[in-house]
């Protein structure tokens, strides 16, 4: 490869997840076969579906009794009260509720449409998955699982779409990240003309996220990518760091 060049790979061929797969084992297996295994230095980037599903995170809407106000939004908006009420269940602060869409906050502190509660690519019927209890700990799990195959650690992101306040379109972030660090901060450093850069701190576990997302599509049952060629730093600070503190938020 040419310095400074990245490859995404999308890992295609992964059999419908169920409850107790070793996501990290299967992924690397995948890619064994393939031809082009995984190599020190790459970047996994998995989306938090099949990560839900292999940990068991779903819920059959047939056990949910809504609540009136679930039965309410629901009805206005020709909604799922079931979905709705999982979507509550999950929420620990309503930002909006309006046009048929919650913005809630999760337990994680991510605020998300319909606190990540999703039904799509779902098999078995009135089925719906939640995001992880602990992403973070799911992405280090899966690295894990590669090394188990490999004999070496990658740094690994958990993935989900959201969307954007003031923007059109979706685009793929980090929720979960394990083994390296998710913000690069310049500050302290001089841009090219001298000058200190004061602010300036890219999320760069995002941006790995969002390439990712690129290759693996909505429809393409593609739901894992490498990304290969970033150089990026080691860290443990995980998705977290990526969470803006209440008391910085301008918008709350």
């Amino acid at each position: 490869m040419i310095p400074g060049e990245l490859h995404l790979i999308p890992v295609r061929g992964l059999p419908e997840i169920v409850p107790g797969v070793a996501l990290g084992d299967e992924v690397a297996r995948i890619l064994a076969k393939s031809g082009d295994p995984v190599q020190r230095g790459d970047i996994l980037v998995i989306t938090h579906k099949i990560v839900a599903k292999a940990e068991g995170a779903v819920v059959d809407l047939a056990t949910i009794t809504p609540s009136t106000l679930a039965l309410e939004f629901a009805r206005r908006w020709n909604k799922d009260p079931r979905h709705v009420e999982v979507v509550l269940r999950h929420s620990t602060r309503i930002v909006r509720m309006d046009r048929g869409v919650i913005i809630a906050e999760t337990k994680h502190g991510f605020i998300c449409a319909n606190a990540g509660v999703d039904a799509s690519n779902m098999m078995g019927g009135d089925v719906v998955c939640v995001l992880p209890d602990d992403p973070d700990q799911s992405a280090s799990r899966i690295a894990s699982e590669v090394a188990g195959f490999t004999g070496f650690r990658v740094p690994v992101i958990v993935c989900d779409t959201f969307g954007r306040p003031w923007r059109e379109g979706l685009t793929n972030i980090a929720i979960g990240v394990a083994g390296l660090a998710p913000i690069r901060d310049y500050v302290g450093q001089t841009d090219s003309q001298g000058r200190e850069l004061r602010v300036t701190a890219l999320a760069v576990a995002d941006e790995l996220a969002g390439a990712a997302e690129l290759v693996m599509g909505k429809l393409d049952r593609t739901p894992a990518a490498l990304i290969r060629g970033y150089d990026y730093t080691p860290g443990s600070g995980g998705a977290r760091a990526l969470l803006r503190k209440p008391e910085m938020d301008m918008f709350r």
